[in-house]
């Protein structure tokens, strides 16, 4: 199973990388959760954010397997603690990649190799969409979308 979703944003790669990696942009797109790590190839990465442990639930966690600033982010990742007792044996691979076309700023996201019988997948295909859409809004308005959550 391979996801893959391509956006054009009207925004330089920088403030898209920004929205990506920081926790001012974290925040606002992946729901209230930021991400913690030191973006070393190998180090390991969290989301963490308001979930079913609180303020500090670990959303989904792994290891950093490639880092380019303002060009590509990947990592294998597992679903938090709290939301699977099989959470390790559950596993993706996600990669983001900016490119620069024309005035806009491509973003090509992957989220592939899944283990088997992963049980995330159907609720990701759904929220990468609102994901990728806050994206594009914050980026090119500095507001995000109110999915009344």
């Amino acid at each position: 199973m391979e996801l893959k979703y391509e956006f054009y944003i009207g925004a330089t790669p920088k403030r898209v990388w920004d929205i990506l990696v920081t926790p001012e942009g974290t925040r606002q797109i992946f729901f209230g959760s930021i991400l913690d790590s030191t973006f070393e190839e190998g180090a390991p990465f969290q989301y963490v954010g308001p979930g079913n442990d609180g303020d500090e639930t670990v959303q989904v966690y792994g290891k950093i397997l490639k880092y380019k600033e303002q060009e590509l982010l990947s990592f294998l990742e597992h679903p938090g603690p709290s939301y699977h007792q099989n959470h390790e044996e559950l596993e993706s691979r996600l990669t983001m990649k900016l490119e620069v076309v024309g005035d806009c700023t491509k973003l090509t996201l992957i989220n592939d190799q899944w283990s088997e019988n992963h049980p995330s997948i159907e609720s990701t295909k759904q929220n990468w969409w609102m994901i990728l859409s806050n994206i594009k809004t914050l980026a090119e308005t500095g507001k995000i979308l109110d999915f009344g959550w």
